[in-house]
């Protein structure tokens, strides 16, 4: 195995983590890490467990066995609501927006939901000015900065996965979760894409599941591979790359 590059404790780890459904072991016994300044991502054929994985870590399903550590606390089992105030946030492989909300409003509504008080929610919006300002921040930390009164609905593709991941980031997480962040963009949306990713990972843990395979092994700083559910290797990409189990099992003999 390859040296890891992080020097720092683990902000998020698993141990032995592990979810059946019925007799299908879905995720068999998982360890990773994420570090803090880390791009991590984590790659395999389909059917691997890879979103199972990112459902279990994101609170969308509970663990049938294992560990899940957040700064050394465990957190296995929390609901997905409790792990977002924790501190994890997640992107879906289907975007998620409120569509027929100005995008200012999707923002708003996110950093509203993980920091104001029940009675501050049914307080009159336009109240709310330091709540905006927050949301233009977070907007501008995305590169939508500007944007902000179109209707999300009309936005491209990728400015609307780019607001999607605004609404991630609108609680300050310490990890955040990236379901095939790539999919369906056109080239600039993908440059843009990878430029943000590349921001996001010097002050976060980011594991990222993605099948474009050019865009992974020019942006991971470490690489996970899974088939069946398990494990198969971790490393660096080049190393990755050069392992001729993985090769086999997915990139595909000279990959």
């Amino acid at each position: 195995m390859a040296e890891r590059r992080a020097d720092t404790p683990p902000v998020l780890e698993t141990v032995g983590l592990s979810r059946s459904f019925g007799g299908l072991a879905a995720v068999r016994e998982v360890s990773i890490a994420l570090h803090e300044g880390e791009l991590q991502a984590v790659i395999g054929p389909n059917g691997a467990g890879k979103s199972t994985l990112v459902n279990l870590l994101s609170g969308e399903l509970k663990p049938s066995a294992g560990r899940i550590r957040l700064m050394g606390r465990d957190i296995a089992g929390e609901p997905a609501w409790r792990m977002t105030h924790l501190g994890i946030g997640r992107s879906f492989q289907r975007t998620n927006i409120l569509a027929p909300l100005a995008v200012i409003e999707n923002v708003r509504l996110a950093v509203q939901a993980m920091r104001a008080s029940v009675r501050q929610l049914l307080e009159p919006a336009d109240a709310k000015r330091a709540l905006i300002e927050q949301a233009e921040a977070v907007l501008a930390r995305v590169g939508l900065a500007g944007v902000g009164s179109h209707i999300a609905g009309t936005l491209s593709h990728g400015h609307q996965r780019q607001l999607e991941i605004a609404m991630a980031l609108a609680g300050e997480p310490k990890v955040l979760l990236l379901d095939e962040p790539m999919a369906g963009m056109g080239p600039e949306e993908s440059e843009r894409m990878t430029q943000l990713l590349k921001d996001l990972a010097r002050d976060h843990a980011v594991l990222l599941i993605e099948h474009d395979m050019d865009f992974v092994f020019a942006v991971a700083d470490w690489m996970t591979v899974m088939v069946d559910g398990a494990v198969l290797a971790e490393g660096t990409p080049p190393s990755i790359r050069a392992n001729a189990a993985v090769q086999k099992a997915y990139l595909g003999g000279a990959a």
